[in-house]
C-alpha cells in the first residue's frame, strides 16, 4: 500500500536559514518527494527534523489526508502504478479546458486535418468569450452552462481578437442560426469527448472527467438549413462579372467557376494542386483534402480537364502557394473577393462552397443524374454502400459523364 508523510532534510537548507517541507510518497520499495508552499526554522524543528509547530502540522496533515483520500479512492488500481505514475497522478491538477482545446487543436494540425482544427478553434475562441477568461475549469463545462452558452451564441455580441499585428480589436458579431448553433455545439461535444478520452481510463476505472452535461443538453438531430445553390443563369452572371485584375474579387471568380466545371472541387484542393496532379491523359488526379485521413481509398478522385477549365487553371496552378503563406490565407482572400462579386452581382449570401452545391443540384435536378453518380462526382462515400464498394472499381467515366452534363447546362 503507498503511502505518504511529510519530510524536512537538513541538507535543503535555503539561504535564508528555512527548509522546505517535502510530502514523501513511498510505493513499491521506491521514494518520491512532492515540493509545498510550507517552510520551517530550525526552532520548529526537533534534532532528528521532525516538526514541531502544532499549528502547521495541522496543516500539512490536512494536505495528506487528500493525498490518503485519493490513494484509498484507487483502492486495488494502485498496484497498476508505479511510484512515478502514482506520483504523476496525485500531482494532476483541475482540468483546463481551454489549455487542452488548445493542445488537441494543435494535435489536428500536425494530423493535417486543419478544416476541423480551424472550426474547433472557433469554438474555443468563443469560450473565452462566454467566461472571460481564456482558463476554464472542465467542471464549469455543465448543462446549466451550456443552456446559458447556446443563448450566449444566438446573440449579437462584441468580441476582441488580435490582428495579424498584435493589436487588439474589437468586432461585432452577429448572433448564429439555428443552424450553427447546432454545428457549434456539436464542435464542442467532440472536444468534450476527446477531453473524456485523454484524461480518463475506463480499463482501470479511474475519471478525472466525472460528469457529462450532454446526458442533459440534447443536441439532437441538425436542422434543415437554407440551400445554397444558384440557378445557372447566375453561375452565367459570376462567370461573366467584370472585375478588376489582380483583385480578390477576380480570384473568388475564376475559383467559383473552376470549382463548378470540377466537379465542385474545394478551394483547399486547388490550395494544394500542383502540376504532377495533372496526368498525361488529361486528368486531374489528387486525394481530397478534407477527408482523405479518415477513409481507406484517401478520398482518391479523376476528374477529367475539360478545356472551358484550362486557361483557369493554368492561372492558378500552383501559384496560389506562393501568393498566400497557407490556406488560411486563401480562404480569408476568397471571403472577401465573394463579398465583392455579391455586391457586382446583387446575388444574396452566396459563398464559395455554393459552387459545390450548385454543381450537386444542377447535376440532379437539371440533368437527372442518379444520386450515387452525383455521390461518386462530389467524391462521397454512400455509408450504405460500403460493402459494395469493396466488390466495385470506380469508373471515372460516370464522373465524366456528370461533369459533362451539368457543364453544358451553362450553354
Amino acid at each position: 500500500m503507498a503511502t505518504v508523510s511529510a519530510k524536512v532534510f537538513a541538507h535543503h537548507q535555503k539561504l535564508d536559514g528555512t527548509f522546505n517541507v517535502k510530502i514523501c510518497l513511498y510505493h513499491k520499495r521506491v521514494r518520491r518527494y512532492i515540493d509545498t508552499v510550507h517552510y520551517v526554522s530550525k526552532r520548529q524543528l526537533d534534532r532528528k527534523y521532525k516538526i514541531t509547530d502544532k499549528f502547521l502540522n495541522g496543516i500539512i496533515e490536512i494536505s495528506l489526508d487528500k493525498y490518503r483520500a485519493t490513494i484509498s479512492q484507487l483502492d486495488y488500481k494502485t498496484q497498476f502504478f508505479s511510484c512515478d505514475d502514482l506520483l504523476k497522478y496525485l500531482e494532476e491538477k483541475e482540468i483546463d479546458f481551454i489549455k487542452f482545446c488548445t493542445n488537441h487543436i494543435e494535435q489536428l494540425k500536425r494530423e493535417n486535418r486543419k478544416g476541423t482544427a480551424n472550426t474547433h478553434r472557433t469554438v474555443r475562441n468563443s469560450l473565452i468569450d462566454f467566461f472571460g477568461s481564456d482558463s476554464v475549469s472542465i467542471n464549469e463545462i455543465t448543462s446549466k452552462t451550456l443552456f446559458s452558452y447556446a443563448r450566449f451564441l444566438r446573440s449579437e455580441r462584441t468580441i476582441l481578437r488580435k490582428n495579424q499585428f498584435g493589436k487588439e480589436v474589437k468586432t461585432q458579431e452577429k448572433g448564429l442560426s439555428e443552424s450553427g448553433v447546432h454545428n457549434h455545439m456539436r464542435d464542442l461535444r467532440t472536444l468534450f469527448n476527446a477531453a473524456c478520452t485523454h484524461f480518463n481510463n475506463e480499463d482501470l476505472g479511474l475519471y478525472r472527467v466525472k460528469h457529462y452535461p450532454f446526458k442533459r443538453y440534447k443536441i439532437g438531430s441538425a436542422p434543415l438549413t437554407k440551400k445554397r445553390n444558384i440557378t445557372i443563369e447566375q453561375v452565367k452572371q459570376i462567370r461573366d462579372c467584370r472585375v478588376k485584375s489582380g483583385s480578390r474579387a477576380e480570384l473568388a471568380r475564376d475559383l467559383f467557376i473552376l470549382s463548378f466545371y470540377l466537379c465542385g472541387m474545394n478551394a483547399v484542393d486547388f490550395y494544394y494542386l500542383r502540376q504532377k496532379n495533372i496526368t498525361k491523359r488529361g486528368r486531374i488526379e489528387y486525394n481530397r483534402a478534407k477527408t482523405r485521413t479518415r477513409r481507406k481509398d484517401d478520398a482518391f478522385i479523376s476528374i477529367k480537364l475539360i478545356d472551358e477549365a484550362k486557361p483557369i487553371l493554368r492561372k492558378y496552378i500552383g501559384s496560389l502557394a506562393e501568393r498566400y503563406k497557407n490556406y488560411d490565407g486563401l480562404d480569408t482572400a476568397l471571403s472577401a473577393g465573394m463579398q465583392q462579386l455579391r455586391k457586382l452581382t446583387k446575388i444574396e449570401d452566396i459563398t464559395f462552397y455554393w459552387a459545390r452545391h450548385t454543381f450537386a443540384n444542377t447535376a440532379r435536378n437539371d440533368c437527372r443524374m442518379s444520386m450515387d453518380d452525383v455521390a461518386l462526382a462530389l467524391n462521397h462515400i454512400d455509408e450504405g454502400h460500403r460493402t459494395t464498394d469493396i466488390y466495385i472499381a470506380r469508373d471515372w467515366k460516370i464522373v465524366d459523364e456528370v461533369q459533362e452534363k451539368v457543364v453544358e447546362t451553362l450553354g
